[in-house]
């Protein structure tokens, strides 16, 4: 997929999904959107994918929308009236949407700015790994909108309310420190060693049983929506399955046999 805005590379069981327009800091064109969702969909189906990382390239991870475009009434916002307000989105099948629903881990090695779109599709994913150069912009209030990309959604289960409701209303940009010390990133780390440390803990999680992995994540996820008794009840129905697995009676006689084990994935 060298030729288009979004790369895919792939290191042992890591999918590296990579915003590809450098000259825009990888503003999201009209384009792209169904490129990424289409991405992503193929690294969760794919059974040798154990992890997705998702980074921008050049200088940026992303600015954004593209403004530009929807200036000239061609991307995303373009046009005017109701009819146009619709009709560009397909939030079912939209990138963030289709990142809240993989299964698959997901981490995002955040290599610089990423302001409005750029900043709710860092915080959709599981984990943040961010470049001492990295920064987050809510820039939304600012342009006349809202974080319309998970934002609203997210950033208060992150931050809690208060604390969410400065950084939103205010439209305001946080450096690398910040979002650290907020807890919207989980490391701050150089520059040059931000693509190192993040497949290094990509590849950590991989080699943890697969299925294991994607069942505690999908069970973190429907947590947010259910009682603790539901949550319980759901949990144990995965666990069964688990059971009889062979990744289950690997990592019990990978224990007892005190050496690393080795999944499958089945």
């Amino acid at each position: 997929m060298s030729d288009t805005e979004i790369l895919l590379e792939q290191e042992g069981h890591v999918a590296k999904v990579i915003l590809n327009r450098p000259e825009k800091m990888n503003a999201i064109s009209t384009r792209m959107l169904g490129q990424f969702s289409e991405v992503l969909v193929e690294c969760d189906r794919d059974p040798n994918v154990r992890v997705v990382m998702i980074t921008g390239a050049g200088r940026g991870f992303c600015a954004g929308l593209d403004l530009q475009e929807a200036a000239q009434g061609k991307g995303i916002g373009g046009g005017s009236g109701a009819a146009a307000a619709t009709s560009k989105f397909d939030l079912r099948n939209a990138p963030p949407t289709v990142l809240h629903n993989l299964d698959k881990p997901t981490v995002c090695a955040l290599n610089g700015g990423a302001a409005g779109y750029g900043m709710d599709l860092a915080l959709g994913c599981d984990i943040r790994i961010a470049s001492d150069r990295a920064k987050l912009s809510a820039a939304f209030t600012k342009r006349g909108v809202l974080p319309e990309s998970g934002g609203t959604w997210l950033l208060p289960r992150i931050l809690g309310w208060a604390k969410a409701a400065e950084v939103a209303f205010t439209g305001r940009t946080l450096l690398a420190d910040e979002c650290l010390e907020l807890g919207l990133v989980n490391e701050v780390v150089p520059a040059d060693e931000l693509p190192e440390k993040a497949m290094a803990l990509a590849q950590e999680i991989a080699d943890n049983a697969p299925l294991a992995v994607q069942a505690t994540k999908r069970m973190m996820r429907m947590s947010m929506d259910e009682t603790f008794e539901a949550n319980v009840h759901h949990v144990y129905l995965q666990l069964l399955p688990l059971f009889r697995t062979e990744d289950f009676q690997e990592g019990v006689k990978s224990f007892l046999e005190k050496r690393k084990p080795e999944f499958k994935g089945r």
